[in-house]
């Protein structure tokens, strides 16, 4: 009983990868790989080693800003203090989502408010509030050593999220340099291939077709 011959398999990715690494490195049983094949499979092995070591170099500044910046959060954390104010004006209803001392987070509420640090030194400024604060109430405000407002501290939380946010932007950016690199080899490796072709074809098609013989006859 004759069998119905099935579909050859495509090559799985492992396969394909092995065989362009030996095509890359001119391997003895690849006696049929030309030149422009080691050169495509050279591209990509090229290209696999940009993305690893642009992965590296991402992760490895990812963690050296991490560390560089997390001491100085760890400094405020001790030198800054989130103190009670008291709003002495009525609050200015316009919002100002990046004002100075809102840490860009939601919608702020500019009042006008007085407090007393470090001991009983009096200050007086223009601070922020989450919600609508009347006058006589009670806001929290960041101060510095000398009592006056400031940012406050960021954690070790939210520095770790913008380290990875930057290693994160810095690895799309050199991806794309690497994948548009490798499309600019192609690309003239494909040219090259398609030069190489009409000139061979421009030689080989007389034979092939009968041409050059029947110039000769006549």
């Amino acid at each position: 009983m004759s069998s119905t011959p099935r579909p050859a398999r495509s090559a799985s990715l492992p396969q394909r990868t092995g065989r362009q690494l030996r095509r890359a490195f001119g391997a003895r049983h690849e006696p049929l790989a030309r030149p422009l094949d080691r050169s495509r499979a050279r591209a990509w092995l090229l290209t696999v080693v940009g993305g690893l070591l642009a992965t590296a170099l991402s992760v490895g500044g990812a963690l050296l800003l991490f560390r560089a910046t997390a001491p100085q959060a760890d400094t405020d954390l001790t030198r800054l203090h989130r103190i009670d104010a008291v709003v002495t004006a009525e609050p200015n209803h316009g919002t100002a989502p990046t004002s100075r001392f809102s840490g860009g987070y939601g919608n702020r509420i500019e009042v006008e408010a007085a407090w007393t640090y470090p001991g009983a030194t009096p200050h007086t400024g223009t601070v922020e509030a989450s919600g609508p604060p009347t006058v006589g109430g009670v806001v929290q405000v960041w101060v510095d050593p000398a009592g006056n407002a400031t940012d406050p501290p960021l954690d070790r939380t939210a520095l770790a999220v913008s380290a990875a946010c930057t290693g994160a932007g810095a690895l799309l950016a050199l991806s794309a340099l690497i994948a548009f690199a490798l499309r600019l080899r192609l690309s003239a490796l494909n040219r090259r291939a398609e030069t190489g072709w009409t000139a061979e074809w421009a030689r080989l098609e007389p034979l092939w077709s009968g041409r050059a013989g029947h110039r000769r006859e006549e």
